[in-house]
């Protein structure tokens, strides 16, 4: 949804993007994220930490006599401390387009941003890393899981790759958790519709929506399935980045939880400088550019990492 009043970039010294804005572009990064798309949503405060509950049983419930004792749950409610983490992007921009067309530039923004924290929210989550390979910022996160399955080790006559999937799933429900879904890498996909049974009858069919952008896209062995291109940390068209081997992350993800900041601010300049990533120096006023630095707050909480299952590409490693 485009602005409804004119921006003009001399308005723009460090501050609050307006709440018309700020809302599709909280939401569209929440659809584009796969870890996003099946963990639970849960407030999150940006000037204290926030206490989330994370449940690892259901309270148990029993018959009692007229005036008995009540009998004590012996489920268990382990409390996870969620806080806001800052995520941002620097974005270079010509400096006429910015004077130009302000309108456009913060239209493209709408539909750039999310991605950007979409992607760096699931490398986060799933690997623990920064996009640049440094430690993340969640303590907590789901390759850490010991459970693994490596794709292509259960043979046709089997079920395949649906074999391996459904053999992920029993390790999940035979530790007693529940299995609700599936984040998957992009690379899965013609792996899955290429699946066929002994007599060549295609395993799965294409239940995707196509046109959607949401990371969120059908069922798969009979739960959501989302795809993320940060499960594998192997990202289109950006250099650094190394495939991990990861091609899905399975489970209980009501061990999850997520938080989402109320404010995107947005600083800018046209005198600041900045290292690209080969290391190069620029000055903005050399170039003629503006700087548009983007500054979001997310959170990540996760009950237990043993309530997911790796799928692994042959030789991966994550």
């Amino acid at each position: 949804m485009a602005h409804t009043n004119p921006i003009k970039t001399s308005d723009l010294n460090s501050i609050f993007l307006p709440p018309d804005m700020i809302g599709p572009i909280f939401e569209k990064s929440v659809e584009q994220s796969a870890v996003m798309s099946l963990a639970r949503r849960v407030p999150l405060s940006m000037t204290a930490q926030t206490a989330v509950p994370v449940p690892l049983d259901v309270p148990t419930a029993d018959w009692v006599e007229q005036a008995g004792r009540k009998p004590l749950s012996t489920g268990g409610m382990e409390v996870k401390t969620m806080s806001g983490k800052k995520i941002a992007v620097l974005i270079p921009v010509a400096m006429e387009v910015a004077r130009s067309n302000a309108a456009g530039l913060w239209t493209q923004l709408q539909k750039d941003l999310p991605t950007a924290f979409a992607r760096a929210f699931d490398r986060a989550t799933i690997h623990g890393k920064s996009m640049k390979g440094a430690t993340g910022p969640f303590p907590d996160y789901l390759a850490h899981t010991s459970k693994s399955v490596t794709i292509g080790t259960t043979t046709q006559g089997l079920g395949g790759i649906w074999g391996d999937l459904v053999k992920g799933q029993k390790e999940i429900i035979d530790d007693d958790w529940d299995y609700t879904g599936t984040v998957l890498d992009y690379r899965m996909k013609p792996s899955l519709l290429g699946a066929t049974d002994t007599t060549g009858r295609p395993i799965f069919v294409d239940t995707t929506t196509p046109g959607t952008g949401a990371a969120l896209a059908g069922t798969l062995v009979g739960e959501p399935v989302a795809y993320s291109r940060s499960v594998s940390g192997k990202l289109r068209r950006q250099t650094g980045t190394i495939d991990t081997g990861l091609r899905g992350i399975g489970g209980d993800w009501s061990q999850t939880a997520f938080g989402v900041g109320m404010d995107i601010t947005i600083k800018i300049s046209s005198e600041a400088t900045y290292i690209d990533e080969d290391g190069g120096v620029h000055s903005a006023f050399q170039e003629n550019l503006v700087l548009l630095l983007a500054e979001a707050y997310y959170g990540f909480v996760l009950g237990d990492d043993e309530a997911f299952v790796k799928y692994l590409a042959a030789g991966g490693s994550s």
